[in-house]
């Protein structure tokens, strides 16, 4: 079955290999999710309104997208995924952050955490709902999202409760959830994805680099 939902330029058994090779947990999107993707505009820290597949129609790139911009636990993914940028630059591929929220909100998280890539808003949610991120209190409040809170707090991560507490974020409820892709070079080239199931459900970082840079 995996290898029905790729792309016409992959071979089908590599495919296959490379999502057994990586537990299943990677997975191409469907042409109707990319193409809901492809009409989608993020804007840049100038308020510049972006294409989204325009940010990997030319370049690979690990895009990251975050619960909000206030969330302890995107601000510690964010260092985590800026700690391999080294690997990522010799392989030419691009470390973007994509957060659901204002330039302003953005702008605020790229001065606060000072990461190491490119820093573009989503203020419709519009990339969240075309990738089917979850959202909900279910995957919000959970047992293991707890622990991994305690964890980024006794590390030295802290919210931004102002961030959080902003009227988009709150009209929101703060419930929704992220991701990572791999996309590009090429528009509807997207080749990994990782949807979190609950808060703080990080990607195992090796996938990624193979998805990115073997």
């Amino acid at each position: 079955w995996c290898c029905m939902s790729v792309d016409d330029d992959e071979n089908p058994l590599d495919r296959c290999v490379y999502l057994l090779e990586t537990g299943g947990e990677a997975s191409v999107v469907s042409k109707d999710d990319k193409n809901l993707l492809e009409k989608v505009q993020v804007f840049d820290l100038n308020g510049n309104a972006i294409m989204i597949s325009d940010l990997w129609k030319d370049r690979k790139a690990v895009v990251a997208f975050a619960r909000h911009f206030g969330c302890v636990l995107c601000r510690k993914r964010a260092d985590y995924l800026a700690s391999k940028k080294d690997k990522l630059d010799a392989s030419g591929v691009a470390l973007i952050l994509i957060g659901p929220g204002s330039v302003d909100q953005a702008k605020a998280f790229s001065e606060q955490t000072n990461f190491q890539g490119e820093v573009y808003a989503d203020p419709k949610y519009s990339a969240y709902e075309a990738l089917r991120f979850v959202s909900g209190v279910s995957t919000t409040f959970t047992p293991g999202a707890g622990l991994k809170i305690i964890q980024a707090y006794m590390e030295g991560y802290r919210q931004d409760w102002g961030l959080s507490f902003e009227k988009d974020t709150r009209t929101k409820g703060g419930w929704q959830q992220g991701g990572v892709i791999v996309a590009g070079p090429g528009i509807s080239n997207i080749s990994y994805i990782h949807k979190d199931k609950e808060a703080g459900d990080d990607p195992d970082i090796e996938d990624i680099l193979k998805a990115c840079c073997s």
